[in-house]
């Protein structure tokens, strides 16, 4: 148990901005067997994320004045938390993506192009477009159901960055391994990782189809979102492995903000 609160506490650390310092810090380590195993905690961090954003978005409807913006409202400013809370680490992934990848069909060419730190027009287009995307998705289901909204928003988070985990295990690490944040994903994450991030996403997922029904509503709106999720990364897996041959670390990140859009967007169409 010691050791899961570790690997977990270790996730928050090093994908989010949630303080992890100190004593605390140094209670949880650090060493690049650890952070292969907390990558078994991805989808727990979608946990916390999902709660938080959730949670400040129902706090928002519950405050604010009864009329068609106010899901608009909840979306752009639960959008903002969530980049604030993860400090946007995915985003900056999908522009450097989005940079390489428009920037040269030559496979070395867009490898060296994304480890630019400066952001180019296709990055920068692939962020706007992104988030613009989630907020319009979540105010469009927060206009017919403020409940699935929140339902969605949390089953979101968890469930793309369980995807994630899915291309580490099936595709090799590509690019300079020696000077990646991903470098120790690099040997991809053993099935006991798995297991224990399919009983989070599993979990999740068993909760939200759980309060909705006690509500009243049907599940079928949260398989859709989790069926477009699906197909949303079986697109980035082929297109990283057609592209690069690989995963990198941004091609993780960009992984998790397109299955989150398509969560959105197959929840939007089911409703």
């Amino acid at each position: 148990m010691l050791r899961f609160v570790r690997h977990f506490l270790l996730a928050i650390q090093f994908f989010t901005r949630i303080p992890v310092t100190g004593r605390l810090a140094d209670w949880v380590g650090f060493s690049p067997v650890m952070f292969r195993a907390s990558a078994a905690h991805f989808p727990g961090v979608g946990v916390l994320i999902g709660t938080l954003v959730a949670g400040q978005t129902a706090i928002l409807l519950g405050l604010l004045p009864p009329g068609p913006f106010a899901p608009l409202v909840g979306a752009v400013m639960g959008t903002v938390l969530s980049v604030m809370v993860t400090g946007g680490f995915h985003e900056d992934g999908l522009a450097d993506v989005a940079d390489g990848l428009g920037g040269s069909s030559d496979r070395d060419r867009a490898l060296v192009i994304m480890k630019d730190s400066r952001v180019g027009a296709f990055g920068v287009l692939a962020v706007v477009l992104a988030l613009l995307a989630k907020v319009a998705l979540l105010a469009l289901i927060g206009s017919v159901s403020p409940r699935w909204m929140l339902a969605g928003i949390f089953a979101a988070h968890v469930v793309s960055r369980a995807c994630v985990l899915l291309l580490i295990r099936l595709m090799p690490h590509v690019g300079d391994a020696a000077g990646s944040k991903s470098k120790p994903l690099a040997d991809q994450i053993s099935g006991r990782s798995l297991a224990v991030a399919a009983v989070w996403c599993f979990s999740a997922l068993a909760l939200v189809a759980a309060v909705q029904a006690a509500m009243g509503f049907a599940a079928w709106p949260l398989v859709m979102g989790v069926l477009a999720c699906g197909g949303a990364w079986a697109y980035m897996g082929r297109l990283l492995w057609r592209r690069l041959q690989g995963f990198t670390g941004d091609g993780l990140g960009a992984t998790q903000q397109v299955c989150e859009i398509a969560f959105y967007l197959g929840l939007a169409l089911a409703l």
